[in-house]
């Protein structure tokens, strides 16, 4: 995950198998747009990209949105966006628009939890978030949605990550969210320990042959439908980790703001740092741009309504 970028080839350059299978236009709109780009071959970046050159703004993450069913396409400036979409993805004309419902109560869908689609969309299938979780998986933290993500990653002389501090605020979408479950896999996890400074740690799991820990942090009472809630806490990787050269986060939802702070120790810094982004864990790495140290051997990233996927940073050391 912390190697070279590996660039995305030409659509037009692609097998024309894979551009020549009849369009599905049957199903519901998110359903029949999914669709359409996966057999086209495009990533969500690369249709934004597209609809760009033809003067159509639409962020990354309101394409997301639609193509998980989550929003909808409703105003004009939207419309149009659909109307491009056809002809980009090689859709007969009126073969998006005639799927749009009825107009949606604003708020409705942004304010729902992520669901399973949304965590199979980031994680994929059977990957160890979900072996960690089990049956759980299904219903994870879908009673919350995160508004700001804050995180601090220490690296240490050994380049090796020693502790990643989080603190996080979030929304119930219903009454009677009690606590936030957090998982941090690639990890040494049988050493690793859980040090909370807001909330209450809960139950704390060890998975060594997933090298992942899963802990609860509790509110310490139900909240109410809409009403917030602020947790932080610190995870230290234990007395030997392995060396580190990337920090991700894997979002299902678009935050308010999230920050990624990765200092390191002034004996072992990088050659370079770069921001990064996936559509999902085993996609190619997006977005690569390079980002400076600061006077503190420090380096950030602060996004706004990032899109879901994952986000994050690598590094290279000397030779």
């Amino acid at each position: 995950m912390g190697g070279p970028h590996r660039a995305e080839p030409d659509d037009d350059a692609r097998p024309s198998s894979r551009r020549t299978a009849a369009p599905d236009t049957t199903g519901p709109f998110a359903a029949v747009f999914r669709d359409a780009v996966q057999r086209r071959g495009l990533s969500l970046d690369r249709v934004r990209e597209r609809l760009a050159a033809q003067g159509i703004g639409v962020s990354l993450a309101t394409l997301s949105y639609w193509q998980r069913g989550r929003s909808q396409p409703e105003q004009a400036r939207s419309l149009r966006a659909v109307d491009a979409l056809e002809s980009i993805l090689d859709l007969p004309t009126g073969a998006l628009r005639s799927l749009i419902g009825p107009s949606r109560p604003r708020g409705r869908i942004t304010s729902e939890g992520p669901g399973l689609d949304d965590s199979r969309q980031v994680f994929g299938e059977r990957s160890h978030v979900e072996l960690a979780l089990g049956t759980d998986f299904a219903q994870f933290n879908n009673d919350l949605v995160a508004l700001s993500i804050h995180e601090t990653v220490r690296i240490d002389a050994r380049r090796r990550c020693r502790a990643v501090a989080v603190k996080q605020v979030m929304r119930a979408t219903r009454d009677g969210a009690r606590h936030i479950t957090v998982v941090h896999d690639e990890i040494s996890a049988e050493h690793a320990t859980v040090t909370p400074h807001f909330g209450r740690l809960g139950t704390v799991r060890r998975i060594p042959e997933l090298r992942t820990v899963v802990a609860e942090m509790q509110f310490g009472r139900p909240l109410a439908r809409d009403e917030t809630a602020l947790i932080a806490y610190t995870l230290e990787y234990g007395p030997e980790p392995a060396q580190c050269p990337h920090y991700e986060r894997r979002m299902r939802t678009s935050p308010h703001e999230y920050l990624l702070h990765i200092c390191f120790h002034p004996d072992a810094l990088p050659t370079s740092c770069h921001r990064f982004f996936k559509e999902r864990i085993d996609a190619p790495m997006r977005y690569e741009r390079g980002i400076a140290l600061d006077v503190s051997h420090a380096a950030h990233i602060l996004l706004h309504k990032c899109p879901p996927g994952v986000h994050g940073m690598f590094w290279e050391w000397p030779r």
